[in-house]
């Protein structure tokens, strides 16, 4: 190998721990892409501490390289003992207060009050989904969704985030941080989003069985269109007027689907799995790990095992293809 070649190659393994921090800095689940508030504060800390890591790791490869190319001699104690005062104890005291200080001062931003009367969003986290609650200001009934949060921009919204089976973690990278939910207890959050956008989020505590498949997205809009959707999203279903619709609302009902799920103007009251009301608007489906359309609306019915292994919902898999079809169609009309 030539001696560009080498110089190539070292350069290229000097900079490696650079390129692995740039590697992340987009993507739908990106700390590094902040767009909210608390997201930004986040981001900020973040890259002042890999700055100051990547200056630190320049300083220390010079030092390696003035000790093995420039003066390999043996060097006298005084100067030893000053290397390793001033890089081995002053240095690591000095930054590693100045970060800790900037961390702390960041504590009120990241928790900070919301206006009195302001909209609360209560997430409970279960085995592996999402309840959503909505509690508007002076309205006594919750009203209730799953596996997605929708929010107003411009203006924060308190998250209160409970568990009803084990600890999880509620994480929307671009928007905030991340906040454990445990059992017993309410944790508060606040989010708040700077223009609208669909953003991902997910459970980052592991919660046993499929932990990965445990995702969510928030979707922020503007304060109109949300207070639109809030009040649609307040609704029961209205009468199915086609014949196709009413089978596949009987057929729902009397396979015992309603024993688990809700759906709102309907005898379908179940609570133990997800508010199906108006489950055919969603952006997605089984906790955010499918589109929400027709063909997999049928697909999660009959497989769900299969694309979700060890969710507490059985697979379907004796309808024949007319009644399949029939029950997705009524699933993707509640709208």
């Amino acid at each position: 190998m030539t001696a560009g070649g080498r110089r190539f190659h070292l350069g290229r393994w000097l900079l490696l721990p650079l390129w692995g921090q740039l590697a992340g800095c987009r993507g739908i689940q990106s700390a590094l892409a902040p767009s909210g508030t608390a997201a930004r504060e986040i981001a900020a800390l973040w890259w002042s501490m890999a700055v100051g890591a990547f200056i630190i790791y320049v300083i220390v490869l010079g030092i390696a390289f003035y000790a093995v190319r420039i003066r390999p001699e043996r060097h006298g104690s005084p100067a030893g003992y000053g290397l390793i005062l001033g890089g081995g104890v002053a240095l690591p005291l000095v930054v590693l207060s100045t970060l800790l200080t900037y961390s702390f001062s960041l504590g009120p931003t990241l928790r900070q009050p919301v206006a009195s009367g302001a909209l609360q969003i209560e997430v409970i986290g279960k085995q592996w989904w999402w309840e959503i609650r909505y509690l508007p200001p002076g309205q006594k009934q919750p009203i209730v969704s799953a596996n997605e949060v929708h929010i107003p921009i411009g203006e924060p919204v308190e998250i209160l985030l409970k568990s009803a089976d084990v600890i999880h973690s509620f994480w929307v990278p671009p928007l905030a941080g991340k906040i454990d939910m445990v059992p017993g207890r309410t944790n508060r959050l606040v989010l708040q989003a700077d223009q609208p956008g669909t953003y991902r989020g997910q459970c980052a505590e592991y919660c046993g069985g499929p932990h990965a498949l445990m995702a969510f997205y928030v979707i922020a809009e503007t304060p109109k269109n949300f207070a639109l959707w809030l009040e649609q999203e307040a609704q029961p279903v209205k009468d199915r007027g086609s014949p196709l619709l009413m089978r596949g609302q009987r057929l729902f009902i009397n396979s015992g689907c309603g024993t688990c799920h809700t759906v709102r103007g309907t005898p379908a009251g179940g609570r133990f799995g997800p508010d199906l009301t108006h489950v055919g608007r969603r952006y997605s489906l089984a906790a955010g790990i499918l589109p929400n359309n027709i063909g997999t609306l049928a697909g999660w019915v009959a497989g769900n095992q299969i694309l979700k292994p060890g969710n507490k919902m059985p697979s379907f898999n004796t309808f024949e293809g007319e009644a399949l079809r029939t029950l997705a169609a009524y699933l993707e009309s509640l709208q």
